[in-house]
């Protein structure tokens, strides 16, 4: 009988499994939030990821859980384990991608090089560390946001009143002069095996992730060395099993400080799909089944991801398509089933070569097909 891996959350990382996984012989089977998600092509139950006797029911059939996101509540996630269900990464690890204020606190105990950070409940709280960081910081709300929710930089305590009169703690942090933002992918089995992929370079717009390219430019020798042991270090001391994506700040003292974690294929990591020797889902695939780990090696010299944010206003992605394939035959294409909306991940391209501009070029002009 197959293997099967059953996967919470029916959004585009679930749906990305479904490929590698009818490659290796591995079913994969979704537990989706609604009906016609990124993921439906598996989607083989619909329900509330938050109700345990719903992911119970779900992960009775399938030899490991792992997530599309790290939104499971906890007493769910232990609540399986204690029912002897492998779940991948699991609670211990999830926890730290779950609360940004345990998160600060486990890499600071790990040694971590960091931004400057504090827990506060109150106004006068955030104004002592304003006065102490030059009068500007970077508040969030330590659970639930992403894609730059959740995310606000300050300049006064009265900037984070609303988000302060709620009563919960939030995570404030010293705003880093950075250069460029980087990210570091690993992945983890749980027999102890870790492979490394090449350190890229995200480029952000309005707080999204617009394109990655990989190898980060300019990020050989000591940089890439430096983000790949960080990357297998916090793995490891949070005992990380699949992929974990680690966001990176370089900043302009040429220093590396740890932004956020991911425990599960990441949007840094879309460029393997087609520029590694073995892609992110695929390899998350192998680490939640304590398989042997692929070669998380390039193909080509560069590789170039673009997302697809919101879509064209008036027509739908898929008319979009023939001209676009027509126009850059070398660019991959990957749609994710969404219908548009402005600022919406509804896909990305990408393109590989071994010239970086021609590289750049082909991957904006074919995603330029998809927009407005």
């Amino acid at each position: 009988m197959a293997l099967q891996v059953g996967v919470v959350g029916g959004g585009q990382l679930a749906r990305m499994m479904i490929a590698p996984a009818v490659e290796l012989g591995v079913r994969v089977r979704v537990l989706a939030e609604q009906a016609g998600m990124a993921a439906e092509l598996a989607a083989e139950s619909v329900g509330d990821y938050r109700d345990l006797e719903t992911v119970r029911a779900f992960a009775a059939g399938v030899d490991v859980v792992t997530f599309d996101h790290e939104h499971v509540p906890q007493e769910v996630l232990r609540a399986l384990v204690a029912d002897g269900i492998a779940v991948r990464p699991g609670p211990d690890a999830l926890q730290y991608a779950q609360d940004k204020l345990l998160m600060r606190a486990r890499l600071d105990e790990l040694g971590m090089p960091q931004p400057e950070w504090a827990e506060i409940a109150d106004g006068p709280g955030l104004q002592a560390f304003l006065d102490s960081h030059g009068g500007r910081a970077v508040i969030k709300t330590p659970r639930g946001g992403y894609d730059g929710k959740g995310v606000r930089v300050v300049t006064s305590s009265a900037d984070a009143e609303d988000w302060l009169a709620e009563g919960a703690p939030l995570l404030v942090e010293e705003l880093v002069d950075f250069t460029r933002e980087l990210a570091q992918q690993v992945a983890r089995r749980p027999s102890g095996q870790v492979v490394a992929y090449p350190a890229v370079e995200t480029i952000q717009r309005d707080g999204v992730c617009a394109e990655v390219i990989a190898p980060a430019p300019h990020a050989t020798g000591r940089l890439a060395e430096v983000a790949a042991r960080l990357g297998e270090e916090i793995a490891e001391g949070l005992g990380v099993t699949g992929m974990l994506a680690v966001e990176l700040f370089e900043t302009a003292d040429e220093r590396i400080l740890v932004n956020e974690l991911a425990m599960r294929p990441h949007n840094s990591g879309h460029w393997g799909q087609d520029g590694a020797v073995t892609g992110q889902f695929e390899q998350h695939l192998r680490a939640v089944l304590d398989l042997p780990l692929g070669d998380p090696g390039i193909r080509q010299p560069w590789s170039v991801m673009v997302n697809l944010l919101g879509g064209p206003a008036t027509d739908s992605l898929e008319s979009r398509l023939p001209a676009a394939l027509a126009a850059h035959p070398a660019v991959k294409v990957h749609l994710y089933g969404k219908e548009p909306r402005p600022g919406r991940k509804v896909g990305h391209v990408t393109a590989v070569g071994d010239d970086l501009d021609a590289v750049v070029y082909e991957a904006r002009a074919a995603a330029a097909f998809f927009g407005d």
